[in-house]
């Protein structure tokens, strides 16, 4: 986690491997060009949103691709999703998410995702092979890339952007000097930036694209177990008052956040993002009540114990922005629909 922390404490040793980022750069432009020029667009395939970023780490494109399922479904859209399925192994590709699938078969995000959606999620890291098979199947009118934003031989109708509005570009370089996947000029071509947080001091940084902010809400706690929920203010805490964090996720420091900010002093316990837990990893001292996110629940369903309970949150987004993105969406919807 040290050089993380340097990105975004904009330490100045990391000038020292400026070098190797204008290098990185250099082979992501020729890359891209590669890429490009193999795209094509299948007359009457479903438009596709990409929901990316461009640094490495959480940004909260998981809530967002959640929460831009359920408004497209609310206005008679039928959306899909498709997915790399990062630390999965699926036994087929493309490979469709269902009830009984696993965490090592689609990766942590897709379980998550498909578990808080009624729609297809496909896993598949050649995602031009997933569209077509979505294109062939005709079961959606609309395609969600989660992630997929340096996928350059996907053709692509909108982009939108994720950015965590704590750590925002942090000191703007790309890797290994810093955090980004490409320069941050690759912001001014995008559709929107969304920012994780208050975006009133984003918007000097991240330029003239359009810029709207959502805001992760939670909502209550849920036993592993027992799947029980109980509000924000009622978890069982047991007679220690001891609370265990525990987070696998791209940036453990805001889930952390979160919890002392629902009033609790937690025990803070970070794993490298995707981490796969172990029994092992959730044995503290006895009478210690254990939270994590969703994502990471995904994956400790099956050891927890009675005293394991994870933050069920919602994404927040400004009715007018929703208004916007919807009347976008359908515009391109409607475009594929006359052709």
């Amino acid at each position: 986690m040290s050089i993380v922390d340097a990105w975004y404490k904009k330490r100045a040793w990391l000038w020292l491997l400026w070098p190797l980022s204008l290098l990185f750069v250099l082979l992501a432009r020729q890359r891209r060009r590669r890429l490009e020029r193999t795209r094509t667009t299948v007359a009457g395939s479903p438009p596709v949103i990409v929901v990316g970023n461009i640094t490495v780490g959480g940004t909260g494109k998981s809530p967002f691709v959640i929460a831009l399922v359920k408004l497209l479904q609310e206005h008679g859209l039928r959306p899909a999703i498709i997915t790399r399925g990062y630390g999965g192994n699926p036994p087929r590709h493309p490979f469709l998410v269902t009830e009984t699938s696993s965490v090592e078969e689609a990766g942590d995000e897709a379980i998550m995702i498909s578990r808080c959606v009624s729609c297809p999620v496909l896993v598949d890291s050649n995602r031009v092979r997933a569209i077509e098979a979505l294109r062939q199947q005709q079961s959606c009118d609309v395609i969600i890339s989660d992630d997929g934003l340096q996928h350059y031989a996907m053709a692509r109708a909108l982009e939108i952007v994720l950015i965590d509005g704590e750590r925002l570009l942090g000191n703007g370089l790309c890797l290994p000097a810093g955090p980004l996947r490409e320069p941050a000029s690759r912001l001014q071509e995008v559709d929107y930036i969304v920012i994780n947080g208050d975006c009133n001091d984003a918007k000097d940084t991240l330029g003239s694209t359009e810029t709207a902010s959502m805001h992760l809400q939670p909502t209550g706690w849920v036993n592993l177990r027992s799947g029980e929920k109980v509000a924000l203010n009622a978890l069982p805490v047991t007679a220690t008052g001891n609370v265990h964090a525990i987070a696998g996720i791209g940036n453990p420091q805001r889930f952390f956040r979160t919890v002392q900010g629902l009033g609790f002093s937690p025990l803070c316990h970070p794993f490298p993002d995707h981490y796969r837990f172990t029994a092992d990893d959730l044995r503290f001292a006895a009478g210690h009540t254990i939270v994590m996110t969703y994502k990471d629940a995904v994956k400790c369903k099956s050891f927890a114990e009675a005293d394991c309970w994870y933050l069920a949150i919602e994404a927040e987004l400004s009715e007018d922005f929703r208004q916007r993105l919807l009347t976008d969406i359908r515009g391109k919807v409607a475009t594929v629909r006359l052709t």
